[in-house]
């Protein structure tokens, strides 16, 4: 697929699939804007070309009635058109009528959001299912189709490869240009020692980004919840800690074909997950819940850290969203802040921690896209990179 540099934009009515998919807290509010940012560059870009501009994104599942409340883009429309200081017109709708009027009377650098894609799936998954009758009708809207959605590259939906699929004029915008950029050298070739650090719950997700990266990497760090599936497939007490059954046998597969594994040797504790009394421990009792990497743990992954040349960094250390779980995951984040590395995190929870910790800067790149950069390092082609 092109670069969007290698289009004729001038003028250009552009439909540009972004991925607003951002963390809202209870009230609606957006905690985590830094998909929009990252996607200012192409948008910029476009105006500078005198574009039309069409964005379409997703937010969240849909996947009943009550989504429509809670799931709606226009809070997202209002925060770019402030990032932006012009007015973003937000369509509540994702065809029809008042969209296809509205289009038609755009001006050149006018931009219009359209609501949420994924609410397309309440009626037979058209969005998520790349319905193609949805792909052509959104494609019809516009002359150029630029993909800067990085976050959706690893799914075939109706707005990315079923609009690509319409088009002749299409691209890659400078966001997904910059993920593959610092993403494709880890895959390709690292430079060494090349460190992984693991984190999260399941293992499932991510057996085959450890399958690949066993082979590439000299050692992967293991936290989070995940590290208490290879614990036990190591026959050490866990307690309550929550495990990936399924993954079980995996783990100890894995564990049994390479010493590069490193797990933790003790452990932040506590038999609630919404008490605050934990205990540091060695070892696990019966009624005991791992809730986060304890400091024995993080002196031991920042001596495997200290000499690193790559850094890949997928899940958070312990159970985040209780902030008194952090502690190891922002242990790291600020060791490895100081190092000279090329560090990058893969997208999702932790992209959210390195962000709201402060260490966005400090890394050579935060990822917008957790699922994405995954498949991308498991050696998978994605689909909505090569159309």
């Amino acid at each position: 697929m092109k670069k969007i540099e290698e289009l004729d934009l001038d003028s250009k009515k552009v439909i540009i699939r972004v991925d607003y998919n951002v963390p809202l807290n209870d009230k609606g509010e957006i905690t985590d804007d830094n998909r929009i940012k990252e996607s200012l560059k192409t948008i910029n870009y476009c105006l500078d070309h005198n574009c039309k501009l069409i964005l379409l994104s997703h937010l969240g599942k849909v996947k009943k009635e009550e989504d429509l409340k809670t799931k709606s883009l226009r809070v997202v429309a209002k925060r770019l058109s402030e990032l932006l200081n012009k007015e973003v017109t937000f369509i509540p709708k994702t065809r029809g009528s008042e969209v296809e009027n509205i289009i038609s009377n755009m001006k050149e650098k006018d931009i219009v959001m359209l609501e949420n894609t994924r609410f397309e799936d309440l009626d037979g998954k058209k969005e998520s299912g790349n319905d193609p009758e949805l792909a052509k009708y959104w494609a019809s809207l516009g002359e150029v189709f630029i993909n800067d959605a990085f976050g959706t590259c690893h799914r075939a939906h109706a707005s990315n490869v079923g609009i690509a699929s319409n088009m002749k004029e299409k691209a890659l915008g400078f966001l997904v240009q910059k993920e593959l950029d610092n993403l494709l050298p880890i895959i390709n070739n690292p430079t060494h020692p090349f460190v992984v650090i693991l984190g999260g719950a399941k293992i499932s997700d991510k057996i085959e980004t450890i399958k690949n990266l066993s082979q590439k990497a000299d050692y992967i760090l293991v936290g989070g919840a995940m590290a208490y599936t290879f614990l036990k497939a190591k026959g050490i007490e866990t307690g309550k800690s929550l495990i990936d059954l399924e993954s079980l046998e995996f783990a100890k597969e894995m564990l049994e074909k390479t010493n590069k594994i490193i797990l933790p040797i003790d452990h932040v504790t506590n038999i609630d997950m919404e008490n605050d009394n934990y205990k540091v421990k060695d070892n696990l009792d019966k009624e005991d819940i791992g809730l986060d990497i304890g400091p024995k743990t993080i002196e031991l992954f920042k001596s495997y850290l200290k000499d690193s040349k790559t850094i890949f960094w997928n899940g958070p250390m312990g159970y985040y969203e209780k902030s008194i779980y952090q502690e190891g995951t922002k242990e790291l984040c600020d060791f490895i802040s100081k190092l000279d590395c090329f560090k990058v995190v893969g997208g999702g929870d932790t992209a959210s921690c390195v962000i709201n910790m402060g260490y966005k800067d400090k890394f050579t790149h935060v990822s917008t896209g957790g699922g994405a950069s995954l498949e991308l390092l498991e050696g998978k082609s994605l689909p909505g990179i090569n159309l």
